[in-house]
């Protein structure tokens, strides 16, 4: 269950439901079966005394709305990067936008189908495609390298130190080389027979990238060779069908100085240590979104459309808030002022107080869903939607 390799301690310190069978590719599955699918345990009722007190939430200023197309199957987010705000769409568009007027300052049209939002990091923007693509372009536009994986890459790439880092479909996991794309290593893990479409990222901090799995694993790996450091277990397989036994980790790891925490759907949640992999606590959670993280708590969009706050140190239930009118959230964003951020299927952003869980003020946009979790913004945060909305809002 844990495996360490005493190179990585050294290297810390120094620094669809879908079915994937085999290496099948699940591209003509819509995203609003995918929300439907992943969202159907138990359904939320939401009386007209919720719906109201929502409505009555004073609203979230918006600083600007830009157009993208839309998109029935990737789950795209924008990306803050170097002062400038980076975007793209299904159809290949990628554009650049002046973070406090949403003003377009470039944009350009591959004859690519991106497959999820855009990575950024060593002076590049990635963004993969269905046909499982990386492509590199400086912050004008101009493409740098394109290499291509092993399947469709739903994610957006991460670069830190000379290296970038794509996970494919197939749930292989890779280290290209930042100069030019050619492949410095590969990770490949164990493939359940059926998993669930995964959109999240992978975490690059101090020379380590964690990744959550499918089966519950959350794994550390050295970013410049692949060796794995450790493997831990968030979640143990249960039930008697394959479905009820799915237990993937779908929302990108959170980490501090000393541990990180993941989510696995239908499973826990759980903090583990940074260095060895050791769990330091586990709760019954499912959740097909993702969490964040503070100084105090641990903030998950848990399944059936709930928020809650857990402590971080031991795991206790802080707070839960389920009164928010959607089944299906996106994971969780900190912006200033104490608050955390979260979009729902229904197009609503909502921001809500870390001590209590407690609404403060709320904001429709298109109607479609926001599947990704809001982006940063120094000022506030941005989301898009699955309608190709891309909203910003301020946040006093």
């Amino acid at each position: 269950m844990l495996r360490i390799d005493p190179s990585f301690r050294s290297l810390v310190l120094a620094l669809v439901l879908t079915v994937l069978s085999g290496c099948a590719s699940m591209g003509d599955l819509g995203i609003s079966n995918l929300v439907d699918m992943m969202s159907n345990k138990e359904e939320v009722e939401v009386d007209e005394e919720e719906i109201a007190a929502l409505k009555a939430a004073p609203e979230i200023p918006q600083l600007w709305h830009y157009s993208m197309s839309e998109s029935k199957v990737a789950v795209f987010s924008p990306v803050y990067e170097n002062g400038a705000i980076y975007v793209a769409d299904a159809k290949g568009m990628l554009a650049r936008l002046n973070p406090d007027t949403g003003k377009e300052i470039w944009q350009i049209k591959t004859r690519h189908r991106f497959a999820g939002g855009v990575g950024a990091g060593q002076g590049m923007l990635l963004v993969g495609t269905f046909k499982g693509e990386v492509l590199a372009f400086d912050d004008r536009g101009d493409e740098l390298w394109k290499v291509r994986v092993t399947s469709e890459v739903l994610s957006p790439p991460q670069a830190d130190n000379d290296v970038v880092v794509v996970r494919s479909g197939d749930g292989r996991i890779f280290g290209l080389d930042a100069a030019d794309g050619t492949r410095k290593w590969i990770y490949q893990g164990p493939t359940p027979a059926l998993t669930i479409r995964n959109y999240a990222s992978v975490l690059i901090t101090r020379g380590a990238v964690f990744a959550g799995l499918a089966g519950g694993k959350l794994v550390a790996m050295n970013l410049f060779n692949g060796n794995v450091g450790w493997e831990s277990t968030v979640a143990q397989p249960r039930g008697v069908t394959e479905l009820e036994r799915m237990t993937d980790i779908v929302g990108l790891p959170v980490i501090d100085d000393q541990q990180v925490c993941a989510v696995a759907y239908n499973g826990r949640i759980g903090c583990f240590d940074m260095m060895d992999g050791s769990q330091i606590w586990a709760r019954d959670a499912s959740s097909n979104a993702g969490l964040t993280m503070d100084g105090n708590n641990v903030y998950v969009s848990e399944d059936r459309g709930a928020v809650v706050a857990y402590d971080k140190r031991s795991g206790a239930m802080m707070w839960k808030q389920a009164k928010l009118g959607s089944r299906k959230l996106s994971a969780p964003l900190l912006v200033r002022g104490g608050l955390l951020a979260v979009g729902d299927a229904d197009g609503n952003v909502t921001l809500l107080r870390r001590h209590d869980g407690s609404v403060i003020a709320r904001a429709a946009t298109d109607g479609s869903a926001i599947l990704s979790s809001p982006g940063y913004l120094p000022d506030g945060f941005v989301v898009q939607t699955s309608k190709g909305g891309v909203y910003a809002f301020a946040v006093q």
